[in-house]
């Protein structure tokens, strides 16, 4: 029996490359459409990093032409959930508790976010709820970071 969740399973039996990438990336939005808003692209999953892409079109568009505050937090969101999908054992569930943001330049090009734990957590010792904070960058075309998130998740053992 494995401690990989659904999702996770489902990424590392499609292929390593765009065809496989972007059907998993369907299948993630067909599952949460409000993702489908920024048109993302999961390019990298393993556990305790995810690497998500999103291209700069009119529904991402803020009244500067840019890309859109909220819709980089949306990417931030993609990028910690399907980071803690691949990392947090199915013993566990998780769910996100709260978003801290810096908007630190405008995004003039499209986006991608990478959500890296920089140490994996001892899943069998959360035995009550624990706070677990997924740092998310988003950098733009030129890989200036334009954005940073913290999303802090409530991490609970499945009763």
């Amino acid at each position: 029996m494995t401690n990989e969740t659904g999702t996770y399973r489902g990424w590392r039996k499609l292929p390593d490359n765009p065809f496989g990438h972007g059907l998993f990336s369907l299948s993630m939005v067909a599952r949460v459409p409000y993702f489908a808003t920024v048109l993302p692209r999961v390019v990298r999953l393993e556990p305790g990093l995810c690497e998500v892409k999103a291209p700069k079109w009119f529904g991402v568009h803020n009244h500067l032409g840019t890309f859109h505050a909220i819709a980089a937090c949306n990417l931030a969101e993609i990028a910690m959930g399907m980071l803690s999908e691949a990392t947090v054992p199915t013993t566990h569930r998780w769910i996100p508790k709260a978003m801290q943001v810096q908007y630190l330049t405008k995004a003039t090009t499209g986006l991608r976010a990478v959500a890296e734990l920089t140490e994996i957590p001892d899943f069998a010792a959360i035995t009550e709820g624990q706070d677990l904070t997924i740092p998310v960058s988003i950098y733009d075309k030129t890989g200036k970071e334009v954005v940073h998130a913290d999303i802090t998740t409530w991490v609970t053992p499945k009763s």
